[in-house]
């Protein structure tokens, strides 16, 4: 799974084996290590929870984002390429989450193994 924040946004690329353990366990989850100490770990999990609305929370070192049981459902067993959502902070703020199933890219620019994504829908010219 991988994590992208810019701003008040996050955004999560799960591949095929990601996307099938999230619908079928409810929560997937990555961290960075920083050091020898778990301390210093940054741990990021998306969890399925009930209800309708995203819920994002930072806390002890974890970015956790709840996920819509329904939302979830949907989109695993779907051509659905993303799931999104926001949660409100205040009045003029909100955190927005992208969750996307994460697409071969044909020229790929780094040595990072691709056998676990998607074909990408715009076929071989993609990328």
């Amino acid at each position: 799974m991988k994590l992208r924040i810019l701003g008040n946004s996050l955004r999560f690329r799960l591949g095929r084996s990601e996307v099938e353990a999230f619908g079928r366990t409810g929560s997937i989850s990555e961290r960075v290590r920083f050091g020898s100490s778990i301390e210093n770990d940054l741990r990021y999990e998306l969890k399925i929870v009930e209800g309708s609305e995203f819920v994002g929370n930072f806390e002890n070192g974890a970015i956790t984002v709840g996920v819509p049981r329904s939302a979830v459902d949907e989109w695993v067993g779907s051509e659905e390429v993303s799931i999104s959502g926001k949660q409100r902070l205040d009045q003029d703020t909100s955190l927005k989450f992208l969750i996307e199933k994460d697409f071969v890219c044909l020229s790929a620019h780094n040595d990072e193994d691709q056998s676990d994504r998607y074909p990408h829908p715009k076929g071989p010219d993609a990328c």
